[in-house]
């Protein structure tokens, strides 16, 4: 039982990984704000919404590494929220260069719609391994 739930489980990230491949993509509506469980331990966003134009807005900010490693293929998921706490718009963007150990990253996440609040959430990552290094 536990390998059949691994299986889905594994699916299911291919499938939203390679549905969100390339940087602005929209994750499948109802999906979950994050690939990778308990991301909080390692890092925090710092963000603000701002208008891009009159029916967009942008979100901006940094994210900061609160972990020894480089991680590598950071992406984060903005989120457009109305007032009923429906989600009415989202996008994945990449954090440009990743972000370094106990360092700070910025991103930016264009082309979100007007909304009541937004919410911003680490999506994926890879920490950067050295050749040799052995995986954690």
């Amino acid at each position: 039982m536990k390998a059949f739930r691994l299986g889905l489980l594994i699916t299911a990230i291919v499938t939203m990984t390679s549905a969100c491949a390339g940087t602005g993509a929209t994750p499948p509506p109802g999906s979950p704000t994050t690939l990778m469980y308990g991301w909080e331990h390692h890092f925090s966003i710092d963000w603000a919404a701002a208008e891009q134009g009159q029916n967009t807005r942008k979100v901006s900010g940094y994210v900061y590494n609160q972990h020894g490693e480089f991680a590598t293929h950071l992406r984060v998921l903005a989120q457009a929220i109305d007032s009923g706490g429906a989600v009415v718009g989202q996008r994945i963007a990449y954090v440009p260069g990743g972000v370094g150990g106990f360092g700070r990253a910025y991103f930016e996440v264009p082309n979100l719609p007007v909304a009541d609040n937004y919410r911003v959430s680490v999506w994926d990552y890879t920490w950067f391994q050295s050749p040799g290094s052995p995986l954690p």
